[in-house]
């Protein structure tokens, strides 16, 4: 079975990538939490153990190990159906998208750093961080018409999706506007169970890393914090 290694589920963007992505397509895998550490020498040191890169996710298959969420999907596209859309030009965009989102959308990323529990809201919408929320927006639309929904590639969830989960949490954390058939589609992923489970297990996590905490309190004004106390 898959090992699937990952960090905190209230921080780790990237971790949620490959976690609702196997989760939404029943693929059968464990899962190992490997919170962050305020020393971040001790935490190189720990992650190094199961990571070549030092970062999280990694997936483990056997002696295989896998690193980074976007080469952990193409790894699990060579041996389950579903993970990208069956039609070409739908594939072709999600690809595309799901590298755009990979290795773009800095100001997004900057200003409104994932964080489940929190309700907050930007102090200031910067130039560069409304592009990334119109972008959002234009490529949430442009998916949802072009291959008919209810999902970016189609009609069933895939790693497109997968990839922007995180921006569907930021959206929650930060209230950021969608327009159009982008705001159900933001509803729609909240509702899924996958996306459901995720939340609720971020929000019993005890583990508080004050370097993530403090990027929200850099940039925005925090209004609610759903954690259980």
């Amino acid at each position: 079975m898959y090992i699937l290694h990952i960090a905190n589920k209230n921080y780790s963007s990237w971790s949620l990538r490959p976690w609702i992505l196997l989760r939404q397509l029943d693929i059968a895998f464990d899962e190992e939490m490997h919170p962050f550490q305020a020393d971040i020498q001790a935490q190189r040191e720990q992650f190094l153990a199961f990571s070549p890169s030092a970062k999280v996710p990694v997936l483990q298959d056997g002696q295989t190990v896998v690193w980074d969420s976007l080469a952990i999907a193409e790894y699990l596209a060579e041996a389950h159906a579903g993970v990208w859309p069956d039609d070409r030009a739908a594939r072709a965009w999600a690809r595309a998208a799901s590298c755009e989102m990979h290795s773009g959308f800095a100001h997004l990323r900057e200003r409104c750093t994932m964080n489940c529990a929190v309700r907050a809201r930007p102090k200031t919408v910067t130039a560069p961080l409304q592009a990334d929320i119109e972008r959002i927006n234009t490529l949430f639309n442009e998916g949802l018409s072009r291959f008919g929904g209810p999902f970016l590639g189609g009609a069933t969830f895939t790693a497109v999706d997968a990839m922007f989960a995180p921006v569907i949490f930021r959206i929650q954390t930060y209230g950021l506007p969608m327009q159009g058939a982008a705001a159900d589609y933001v509803a729609r992923m909240l509702a899924l169970s996958g996306m459901q489970q995720w939340y609720a297990q971020a929000l019993q996590e005890r583990e508080i890393d004050e370097a993530h905490e403090q990027d929200v309190g850099r940039y925005s004004d925090i209004i609610a914090d759903e954690r259980q106390k």
